[in-house]
C-alpha cells in the first residue's frame, strides 16, 4: 500500500509538473464518446459550518445503485491526507444520454436510521460529490419551519453540460422532501439531463469561483497600502546606512587619529564596540542552523507552488496542490542541507550529522505530530479526515527515503563549497559584558515589536486565505499572493535590519537569534489573529473542529514563522557584514 501510494504520488506530480507547462488537465483525458461510462462519485457528507469534520457519505444510510462495477478507480496519496473518500454511487450515467426519473433503491427507516438522519438534517449536513473532477454540492434534508418535523431530500436531478466530447458544467437540484418517521419506505431517484454548452473547457471552474469576495479592489488597495510600508521602510533604512552611519564613520575614523588617552578619556559608545563579538556563534547554534535550513527550503516551497498554481490552475484539480506542495518539499531537500549545513561549519560546529538529521527532520515532525495528534480525534469521531496506516507509512517512507539523502546530499555540498568563516572581524577570546540598557532596547521587547509591521503588510490577504481554507470558498488569486509573499519579504528584512542597527548601538551583540525572532514574532500576530477569526468570523464548534483548526492553524503560523525569521536573518546578516566590513576596527 506505501509504495502504491509513493509511486502514486510521483506519477500524479510528474503529470501535473508537466501540465503545468503545456495547459493539459490531469491524468484523465476528460473525454468522452457518446455513451460511454461517467461515474459518479460520492465523496463525504458533514455540518455545514465544520468544514473539516467530514465523514463517509454512505456513513448516512444512504442506499446505492444497482451499478456495481467501474472500469476504474484512482485515489493519491494527497486525496487519501486530505480525507477524500471516494465511494461509487452505483447511477448509471452515460455520456450525452439522458436519464428520466428512475428509482434505484428503497430505504426502510427504523429508529436508528431516523435518528441519523434526523441529526444531519439538524447540524445542516451537506454531502459533496464529484463528475469528471468537477465538485457537487447538495444538502442532505431541512427542517420545515411550519410544522417541525424534518424532511430528506430523496431525489437529485443533474443538469450537465458538455462541449464537444467534454464536460463543462454541472447542475444539482435536490428534490421531493420526504418525512423522516419511523417504518416509512423512501424511494431514491435521479434523473439526468444533458445539454450543450459554449462554455470553454479551460474555463468550466470559473462558476466555482467568488469574484464578488475576491475584490480586486480590495486587493489592490492592500498592495498599495503595503508598498507604501515598503517605501517608508526602504527609506528608514537608506536613511540608516547613508545618514546615521556615515556620522558614526566619521566619528570612529576621527577615533582612530586619537591618541590613547584622548580615546580612554573619550566617550566610546555604538556598534564598532562589538566588533569583536558580533561574529561570535549564537547560543545553540545546532537547532539555529537548523531553522535557517528549513526556512530557505520553505521559502523555496512556497515560491514554486505559487508559481505552479499561477501557470497550470492548480486549485482547479482535487489533491494537485497538496501534490505538488509534496513533491517540491521533497525535490528542495538539498536547499535545505545546503544552507543549514554550510552555516553550521561556518558557525564551528562539529556535530554535523545531528545537524542534519534536525534540520532534515524537523519540519516533517513538526507537521506528522500535529496531524497525528488529531488523527486520534478524528478516528474517535469516525471521520473522513482520519489517516489511513497504509498513508502514514508512505509518508514517513517519503521522510526517510527520499527527504534525508537528498539533505545529506545538499549538507556534504555546503560544507564542503561554503562551510569556512569569511568574517570581516576577529572574535574576540573573551566575550564582552553587555552593557545596561533601556528596556525598550531589550532583545524580548525588540522581538515582539519586530512582528507588528510584517504582520500589517499582509493582515488583509491573511483574511481570503483563512476564508478559502476554513469555508467554502476557493482560493485562486495567487498573483496577489505572490505579490503579497515579496512585499512580505522586503518589509521583514527592513524591520529586522533597524531593529538589529538599534541592538548593536546600544552595544548588544546577540543579533542572530534576535534578527530571526524578531521577524519570526510575525507568526505570533497570525496565530492570535486566528483566535479572533475563529470566534467572530465563523460558527466552527465541537471538539474535533476546534482541534483541528487550532491545530493546523499553529502548523501554519509556525511555517510562517520559520520563514519569516530565515528572511530576517539573512537580511540582517548581509547588513551586519555590510558594515563592519567597510570600516576600520584593527
Amino acid at each position: 500500500m506505501a509504495a502504491t501510494y509513493i509511486f502514486e504520488v510521483l506519477t500524479l506530480l510528474t503529470i501535473v509538473f508537466s501540465n503545468c507547462l503545456r495547459g493539459a488537465a490531469d491524468e484523465h483525458t476528460h473525454k468522452y464518446n457518446d455513451g460511454e461510462e461517467v461515474v459518479l462519485w460520492m465523496n463525504t457528507v458533514g455540518p455545514y459550518h465544520n468544514r473539516q469534520e467530514t465523514y463517509a457519505y454512505f456513513s448516512l444510510p444512504f442506499c446505492r445503485g444497482s451499478k456495481t462495477s467501474i472500469s476504474h478507480y484512482h485515489e493519491t496519496l494527497s486525496e487519501a491526507l486530505q480525507g477524500v473518500e471516494l465511494e461509487f454511487s452505483g447511477y448509471e450515467i452515460d455520456f450525452n444520454r439522458d436519464v428520466p426519473p428512475t428509482a434505484f433503491c428503497m430505504v426502510h427507516l427504523n429508529e436508528d436510521k431516523v435518528k441519523a438522519f434526523t441529526y444531519a438534517v439538524i447540524n445542516e449536513y451537506w454531502y459533496q460529490m464529484y463528475i469528471d473532477g468537477l465538485p457537487i454540492w447538495g444538502k442532505v434534508g431541512e427542517k420545515d419551519e411550519n410544522d417541525g418535523k424534518y424532511y430528506i431530500y430523496s431525489h437529485k436531478k443533474f443538469d450537465i453540460g458538455r462541449n464537444g466530447q467534454q464536460i463543462v458544467d454541472i447542475n444539482l437540484s435536490t428534490e421531493k422532501k420526504e418525512l423522516l418517521v419511523a417504518g416509512a419506505k423512501i424511494k431514491f431517484s435521479y434523473e439526468v439531463n444533458w445539454k450543450p454548452s459554449v462554455v470553454e473547457f479551460k474555463d468550466r471552474f470559473d462558476k466555482y469561483l467568488d469574484p464578488k469576495f475576491f475584490q480586486h479592489r480590495i486587493h489592490w488597495f492592500s498592495i498599495f497600502n503595503s508598498f507604501m510600508m515598503v517605501i517608508f521602510l526602504v527609506g528608514l533604512v537608506s536613511m540608516i546606512l547613508m545618514r546615521t552611519l556615515r556620522k558614526d564613520y566619521a566619528r570612529y575614523s576621527k577615533d582612530e587619529e586619537m591618541d590613547d588617552m584622548e580615546r580612554d578619556l573619550g566617550d566610546e559608545y555604538g556598534w564598532k564596540q562589538v566588533h569583536g563579538d558580533v561574529f561570535r556563534s549564537p547560543p545553540h547554534s545546532l537547532v539555529f542552523s537548523a531553522l535557517i535550513g528549513a526556512g530557505y527550503q520553505l521559502i523555496s516551497v512556497v515560491f514554486c507552488v505559487i508559481l505552479f498554481a499561477i501557470v497550470g490552475e492548480l486549485y482547479t484539480e482535487r489533491g494537485s496542490m497538496l501534490s505538488t506542495a509534496i513533491f517540491v518539499y521533497a525535490a528542495t531537500s538539498p536547499i535545505n542541507g545546503y544552507f543549514g549545513g554550510s552555516l553550521y561549519a561556518r558557525l564551528g560546529g562539529r556535530m554535523w550529522i545531528r545537524q542534519m538529521l534536525t534540520s532534515a527532520f524537523m519540519v516533517p515532525v513538526f507537521v506528522c505530530g500535529t496531524a497525528f495528534f488529531i488523527n486520534f480525534i478524528a478516528i474517535g469521531y469516525h471521520a473522513s479526515r482520519a489517516i489511513p496506516f497504509g498513508t502514514m507509512v508512505a509518508v514517513t517512507c517519503i521522510c526517510f527515503f527520499v527527504i534525508l539523502p537528498l539533505t545529506l546530499v545538499g549538507t556534504v555540498v555546503g560544507r564542503n563549497l561554503d562551510g569556512q568563516p569569511d568574517y570581516p572581524c576577529r572574535v574576540n577570546a573573551v566575550p564582552r559584558p553587555i552593557p545596561e540598557k533601556k528596556w525598550f532596547m531589550e532583545p524580548v521587547i525588540i522581538i515582539l515589536l519586530g512582528g507588528v509591521l510584517p504582520f500589517g503588510s499582509i493582515f488583509i490577504e491573511m483574511y481570503f486565505i483563512f476564508t478559502s481554507f476554513w469555508a467554502y470558498k476557493i482560493y485562486y488569486v495567487y498573483g496577489f499572493m505572490l505579490l503579497v509573499f515579496t512585499i512580505l519579504t522586503i518589509v521583514t528584512v527592513c524591520v529586522t535590519i533597524v531593529c538589529t542597527y538599534f541592538l548593536l548601538n546600544a552595544e548588544d551583540y546577540r543579533w542572530q537569534w534576535t534578527s530571526f525572532m524578531s521577524a519570526a514574532s510575525t507568526s505570533i500576530y497570525v496565530y492570535a489573529y486566528s483566535f479572533y477569526y475563529f470566534f467572530f468570523k465563523t460558527k466552527m464548534y465541537g471538539l474535533f473542529q476546534t482541534a483541528f483548526y487550532f491545530g493546523y492553524m499553529a502548523l501554519f503560523s509556525g511555517a510562517l514563522g520559520i520563514i519569516c525569521g530565515t528572511v530576517g536573518y539573512v537580511g540582517t546578516s548581509f547588513f551586519v557584514r555590510k558594515i563592519y566590513s567597510n570600516v576600520k576596527i584593527d
